[in-house]
């Protein structure tokens, strides 16, 4: 193994991307559906790599301006993803799950550094605590960058090196119960209380028109449909399309052919016998008065109607707040379909009373005309587009490092978001302008992913290598005992005391709210554990808002986690 480890040391980039290989192998290993997941396998990996190679004499090492490369394109994908929800979240029903996030966030950090003064934990522990106990890998960056950029003061006898095996260790050692204990308190929770959240979850898709998202899927069923009919109803003949349309509200004409010709459905047209009409509408309306045109017929050309398939960026100040319900009435009516909503880059259930708000993205298919009509009335249509804009990927990255070197003094010191803090600002409102132009810096999601995924788990790999030389001289039980404890602490009692909040504060239904202490610690999984749990999607409509304020607190919360416990 020797010759092994003298290999990885001479080919660091080998070394790199052996190491991320590996993280992402052992992150899909499970137990019962159980595992570490890429990211903190990354650090075990990583770790597991330099500490063995360390008992060879061979200190494995990687540069740290690729360490800080990687985790400035995460922080500024983390941005693009959380911005336009995070100012959503500043206002109406977002508020109360914001507050939820903020004292999860604040409980979470202020137990950290209690516990890690309490046990007279080593330096540098405190934050990887947070990181692991919250789950949020990107703390482990800021962590970091408090030693970097000199914010936290080395103690006597310590090094940065030994600093950040330990924050390594900390997020380490705490992180499993971060992930399974949140997925547990937010699946029992209602249990716990006495409350019976799958009948509060089915009493709010009965009141909401909310359709279960998890039984969504490729099947036969179409909720709008469009057929042609043979006009022989003698008390539609001589009708116009507008008239038809005023005594027939929920079906809408989309095409008459006329001996073999296809005139359109302009208002003014007459219907004469012996027309084929294309109609559209809900699957119930069509089968409901088979008679009112006449017989079915299988008639292409009157069938032949462009669709098209779109995002819709809900922009227009006067819809936000409008139930789905409302627009009923509109003339895209029965002639498009909703597929699925997304606030914040999360999908949420959709029901008749589902509210808009600005900056959610409809996903739309159907006439192309209806598409358009919709577009007009909601904000703006985007095509969807697989070219990454880099000139305002560029721009973005300049303006978050430009940010970042803007530094307030206070008292002694001087204070500022540092590069990783300036990178997720820019993020945001790069992400925030973008969302409402739509015109330009298009970042599709498989790029911004890319950003995120990549940057972390390479950023937390080469920490983790980095730390693993020095882990042995530092690492005992007792304070991998200790350290499990603060992070048990740090870890359970916060999301149990967000439910007390919004159970019994601010009223919450107990199934919404599931999701909403999901949110609250910026973890998806507790919120798709929960609706395994209860059968239903309702906890997905708490998620977004939390999730987006959390995870942008609990990341600089690394930060403040070591400048707290020093």
């Amino acid at each position: 193994m020797q010759a092994f480890f003298e290999f990885l040391k001479s080919n660091p980039y080998i070394l790199l991307f052996f190491t991320v290989g590996m993280a992402v192998y052992v992150g899909k290993l499970n137990i019962k559906g159980y595992g570490l997941g890429m990211v903190a396998a990354a650090v075990v990996v990583g770790c597991a790599l330099a500490t063995w190679a360390s008992t060879y004499g061979i200190k494995l090492q990687l540069d740290n301006f690729a360490k800080s490369l990687f985790y400035y394109l995460f922080m500024y994908g983390v941005g693009l993803r959380v911005g336009p929800s995070f100012f959503n979240s500043l206002k109406k029903d977002g508020l109360k799950f914001t507050l939820l996030a903020v004292f999860c966030a604040v409980a979470g950090l202020a137990l950290v550094v209690l516990t890690a003064n309490l046990f007279n934990l080593p330096p540098g522990a405190a934050g990887g605590i947070l990181a692991g106990s919250q789950t949020m890998s990107a703390a482990i960056g800021t962590a970091e960058m408090a030693v970097e950029q000199g914010a936290y003061k080395l103690p006597e006898g310590s090094t940065a090196e030994s600093v950040s095996a330990m924050i390594a260790l900390g997020y380490g050692v705490t992180y499993i119960w971060g992930t399974v204990g949140i997925i547990l308190i937010c699946k029992y929770l209602p249990r716990w209380w006495g409350v019976d959240a799958k009948q509060a979850a089915q009493d709010y898709e009965r009141e909401h028109g909310v359709a279960n998202v998890d039984d969504s899927g490729l099947t036969g069923y179409r909720p709008a449909g469009l057929r042609a009919y043979r006009l022989e109803n003698q008390e539609v003949v001589g009708q116009t399309i507008a008239q038809f349309r005023g005594q027939t509200p929920q079906y809408r004409i989309v095409n008459v052919v006329r001996r073999g010709a296809s005139l359109g459905a302009a208002p003014e047209t007459k219907l004469e016998a012996g027309d084929v009409v294309a109609l559209g509408g809900r699957l119930e309306d069509l089968t409901a008065n088979l008679g009112l045109i006449g017989p079915e017929v299988a008639d292409s050309t009157a069938l032949n109607i462009p669709l098209d398939q779109a995002e819709i960026l809900v922009t227009n100040k006067e819809i936000e707040g409008k139930a789905l319900k409302e627009f009923r009435s509109e003339d895209f009516a029965g002639q498009l379909q909703v597929l699925r909503l997304e606030r914040g880059g999360v999908p949420i259930p959709l029901g008749a009373d589902t509210e808009l708000q600005r900056l959610d993205v409809l996903f739309v298919v159907g006439l192309k005309s209806a598409v358009n009509k919709a577009a007009d009335l909601l904000g703006k249509v985007a095509r969807p587009s697989t070219a990454t804009d880099l000139l305002t990927l560029s721009g973005g990255m300049v303006l978050g490092l430009l940010i970042g070197q803007i530094n307030v003094p206070v008292g002694g010191f001087s204070v500022g978001l540092g590069n990783a803090g300036g990178l997720l600002l820019s993020g945001i409102l790069v992400s925030s302008l973008v969302s409402r132009l739509r015109f330009f810096g298009n970042t599709p999601h498989a790029a911004r992913n890319v950003l995120e995924d990549l940057g972390l788990v390479t950023f937390i790999a080469i920490v983790g290598i980095n730390a693993g030389s020095t882990l042995l001289a530092q690492l005992t039980g007792k304070i991998a005992l200790f350290i499990f404890l603060a992070g048990f602490i740090a870890s359970t009692i916060p999301p149990i005391l967000t439910w007390v909040i919004g159970y019994h504060f601010l009223k919450i239904n107990p199934a919404v709210l599931m999701g909403g202490v999901a949110g609250a610690r910026s973890h998806s999984g507790p919120a798709r554990e929960a609706s395994k749990e209860i059968e239903s999607s309702v906890p997905w409509v708490g998620f977004p808002v939390g999730y987006a304020v959390s995870g942008v607190l609990l990341t600089v919360f690394g930060y403040f986690a070591m400048l707290l416990s020093q």
